[in-house]
């Protein structure tokens, strides 16, 4: 629940007591300790009314601390029986968001669990925030997990403007060059190389691009919609991402041969890492591409197949490291043998 300190509390709703006291529990959960004071001018009450409000919330199993002095004030603290934590829109979206990330990425032991936790989640998700969530996970195609932040509100516009194929406006400040303004028909999220990335038609340049969406700001949604279009050579948009990457400046590709039969491969290679091609019957090539050398290594020496590198020969040196470190923890490792 989101309260706007500027209006008054007639406009904040506070002459209702239990939109009250939910306004007051929402403050009160914040890392932080509120002055009655503090908490009057908020909520458009007295300093008695407050105090009240919070016997009122103790009665109810809250715990509520108070302290004394000159800094002293209100807090919620941590209980073993601590009654239903509350969220405001954003903050849900940003957990919901979070746990379809989760779910879909390659962080081995909590998949089920966070899908068991986003399926409870999205039952008791008001419509309007259900929307949200689900543009996104009908917009989102996660090909790795990204550690580079991006805002979940525009997350959730771009997911929603996707879903509706609704041409956008935004403004892009691009690696090279000077920022501009874009009009764009927005096709799909893609998570690679540790980043978030839109796949757009870009009517101003009448052509294919792909946006990092940490360069994107002051989105519009023009409402204007139109037909979806295919992107080129019948490429999926994840493809389309691997490939941009692979061709822009400072990317890092890399072959490798896989020995193993490609329905095997298929198994122990994370879609996150690239592109399978049957070679034969017991090998398949393996082509990926992502943001730096030292991260593709550690990729890399994640598997668990047999494989021979093709290069590039820059990647050498940083496996040749993880290999050399994982080798010096063995070795020193006592033996418990006799």
């Amino acid at each position: 629940m989101r309260i706007d300190p500027g209006k008054t509390g007639e406009e904040r709703g506070t002459r209702d007591p239990a939109a009250r006291l939910l306004q007051l529990l929402s403050l009160l959960q914040a890392p932080r300790d509120w002055t009655g004071a503090e908490l009057a001018e908020r909520l458009g009450v007295t300093p008695r009314t407050i105090r009240r409000d919070i016997e009122h919330l103790r009665e109810l199993g809250y715990p509520v601390q108070a302290t004394q002095g000159n800094i002293g004030g209100y807090r919620l603290t941590a209980g073993t029986a601590m009654p239903p934590l509350l969220l405001d829109d954003d903050e849900t979206v940003a957990i919901a968001i979070g746990l379809r990330t989760a779910a879909t990425a390659a962080v081995s032991g909590i998949e089920d669990t966070s899908l068991r936790t986003l399926a409870k989640l999205e039952q008791v998700l008001p419509s309007r925030l259900r929307r949200r969530v689900s543009h996104l996970a009908e917009a989102a195609t996660f090909v790795s997990q990204p550690v580079q932040g991006a805002d979940a509100e525009l997350l959730a516009a771009l997911a929603a403007a996707c879903v509706a194929h609704e041409k956008i406006r935004f403004g892009y400040a691009p690696a090279h060059g000077a920022p501009s303004r874009r009009l764009a028909e927005p096709q799909r999220l893609v998570t690679a190389g540790r980043r978030w990335y839109l796949v757009a038609y870009d009517l101003d340049r009448a052509g294919w691009r792909t946006f990092r969406v940490d360069r994107i700001d002051a989105l519009h949604r023009t409402g204007s919609r139109v037909p979806e279009r295919a992107l080129p050579d019948g490429q999926s948009a994840a493809a389309y991402v691997a490939d941009a990457l692979a061709a822009g400046p400072g990317s890092c590709r890399a072959e490798l041969i896989i020995h193993a039969p490609i329905e095997r491969a298929a198994e122990g290679v994370p879609s996150s890492l690239g592109v399978l091609e049957q070679l034969d019957v017991n090998r398949c090539r393996l082509r990926t591409a992502v943001d730096s050398p030292e991260y593709l290594a550690f990729r890399i020496a994640a598997l668990r197949l047999d494989y021979t590198l093709l290069g590039p020969s820059e990647i050498v040196p940083h496996l040749r490291r993880i290999a050399e470190r994982a080798l010096g923890a063995i070795e020193s490792t006592p033996s418990r043998d006799g």
